[in-house]
């Protein structure tokens, strides 16, 4: 009997559904963010994100969407573009009951286009294998509230002219920063 594969799921590491696992499937460029990367930036984030208004635009598993709502952000959009991958993210929010996430079928560029408001904490961890971070961080600075801030997540350091980079940190071939507008 064949075993069950483990490689496409994830645990919520913090918050109301901590150690619950969430289900998703093989997709060109995903790459779920590591349950220890996600847990150092939510330390530096202080754990709780109660009363924020928190973005995942490249949401792909939900890892960051899914951890913020978890600890207590009072509303979540998440982005993906990927039908198969929305359909699963469907599937997690109704298994959490995860009333405070909202899903939006979409490319996360012409979303930044429109007027989708001001967020707390906007996440932009594309696919390392596109050039879409330089381009998300520049609209998603127009989208953030006072006080907000970006985590990106890179192979590659984009130019970070304009911001200040409040943390960072590397686990593999992934470095992830927070920053805030300089």
């Amino acid at each position: 009997m064949a075993r069950a594969a483990v490689s496409n799921r994830l645990r919520i590491v913090g918050g109301e559904w901590r150690r619950r696992i969430l289900r998703f499937p093989d997709a060109p460029g995903l790459r779920p963010t590591p349950d220890r990367v996600r847990e150092t930036l939510f330390n530096w984030l202080g754990q709780r994100l109660d009363g924020l208004r928190c973005l995942d635009l490249f949401a792909g598993s939900g890892a960051l969407g899914f951890e913020a709502a978890s600890r207590g952000a009072r509303a979540t959009v998440l982005l993906e573009r990927d039908a198969q991958v929305l359909n699963a993210l469907r599937e997690n929010q109704r298994l959490l009951g995860a009333d405070r996430i909202e899903l939006v079928a979409g490319d996360g560029l012409s979303f930044l286009a429109g007027d989708c408001g001001l967020f707390d904490v906007i996440f932009l961890d594309p696919p390392f294998a596109s050039s879409l971070l330089p381009e998300a961080l520049a609209r998603a600075a127009t989208h953030l509230a006072p006080k907000g801030k970006i985590y990106i997540e890179f192979g590659s350091r984009p130019d970070l002219e304009g911001w200040r980079v409040l943390r960072e940190g590397r686990a593999g071939l992934s470095h992830f920063c927070l920053l805030e507008p300089a």
